[in-house]
């Protein structure tokens, strides 16, 4: 097949998702163009193709740390304000349109818009893969109406519609969009099984001068995705382990002076060093305000050997079963006393960690996962 995949814009977790699905694909032989602003290097193998933009604001659906300060929700932008960026992602996929089988966009966004109006103009079949965090501002009233009615429309004519889990599908997507459940696929994001693996740490705890024993919180510093709450919920163990985040925002400042020596912050860290804490940590943790929708770190986490303690509700318990891992209530106590309780127990934890490395293999194998997806898009086109 010959597959175009169009993102709003890089990404962070959506990002990895689509970037991760072009090299599979590439890898299994198909065509793939992949499509967004500021695009660079892109994916190995792809046909990589930039969007220019008549601004240098990039259109977002919620905060992405790589934009910096040139970023706008386009659920807060005007009628003309969003509209204005759609000739650039139309002017991208038309040049190519002719020779695509099918094209993939990702998020409930001018993105999705862009894929639908060109798509349908040229009488080709689309999906949207729909994440949660896109869909989101729009049960919160966001959007102009006029922007999201063609949204809307852009949804309801693609031959199917992606998600990551059943709970983005029926709490997110269908109360916002009716379709019926045929139209979807429910399909976990994977993991890279070799990055992620027990004892494949590098030198990592040397690096940054880390104890045997350490509770690892990945994940950017903001109230929404509650780094405070494992600040308290580290006053349950820190007798026990250390707790070391990694990430930045503004909340950085003050949760140092909170946690003092019960915790460390590394900010910002090289993929491959993330990748080491990950796999070196005995518990991985977090705790966000709102629910969420699949939780790729918990995954991670699984792949690498690592227990994964987290508040329970949204998409998490499709990746955290009991026997691999602890969801908690929504408090920071309870979130605190499972680590304990974890960390009191190594038998426990380590039977824990050898099912999780066994359903990470079984379940988000992402070889296995593009196998599904294939298998989906040829039977969207005919094929």
């Amino acid at each position: 097949m010959n597959i175009a995949i169009v993102m709003l814009n890089q990404g962070r977790g959506s990002g990895e998702v689509a970037r991760a699905h072009a090299a599979h694909l590439t890898r299994r032989g198909h065509k793939v163009w992949f499509i967004h602003p500021r695009v660079g290097d892109g994916v190995s193998g792809a046909v990589n193709v930039d969007v220019p933009l008549h601004t240098p604001t990039i259109p977002v659906h919620e905060y992405l740390p790589a934009a910096k300060g040139d970023q706008k929700a386009v659920s807060l932008m005007s009628y003309e304000e969003a509209i204005a960026y759609l000739p650039s992602y139309r002017a991208a996929l038309q040049p190519i349109i002719s020779q695509v089988d099918i094209v993939i966009g990702h998020h409930a966004n001018l993105s999705s818009v862009a894929v639908a109006e060109v798509a349908r103009e040229a009488g080709k079949p689309w999906a949207l893969f729909i994440h949660g965090t896109g869909i989101e501002p729009r049960k919160e009233g966001g959007f102009e109406e006029r922007v999201w009615t063609r949204i809307q429309s852009a949804i309801e004519g693609a031959a199917g519609i992606l998600v990551t889990t059943a709970y983005v599908r029926d709490s997110l997507v269908r109360p916002v969009v009716d379709l019926p459940e045929r139209r979807f696929l429910v399909l976990p994001c994977g993991v890279d099984l070799v990055s992620f693996a027990p004892g494949k740490t590098g030198s990592v705890r040397e690096k940054y001068g880390l104890p045997d024993s350490f509770v690892l919180c990945p994940g950017a510093l903001t109230r929404s995705k509650g780094p405070q709450n494992v600040v308290d919920a580290s006053r349950e163990y820190d007798d026990l382990a250390t707790t070391v985040f990694i990430g930045d925002g503004d909340l950085r400042e003050r949760l140092e002076a909170e946690i003092g020596k019960r915790g460390r912050f590394l900010g910002f860290v090289p993929a491959e060093d993330r990748t080491h804490l990950v796999n070196a940590a005995t518990v991985l943790t977090a705790a966000p305000e709102k629910q969420e929708h699949f939780g790729i770190i918990y995954a991670e986490a699984l792949a690498g050997g690592t227990v994964p303690v987290a508040y329970g509700g949204g998409g998490v318990p499709s990746v955290v079963s009991p026997e691999v891992g602890i969801l908690t209530e929504r408090t920071p106590r309870a979130l605190g006393m499972a680590i304990r309780g974890l960390l009191e127990k190594p038998g426990r934890r380590e039977r824990m960690a050898r099912a999780g490395r066994e359903r990470a293999e079984r379940k988000f194998d992402y070889e296995k996962l593009t196998a599904r997806l294939e298998s989906w898009l040829e039977g969207l086109t005919g094929s």
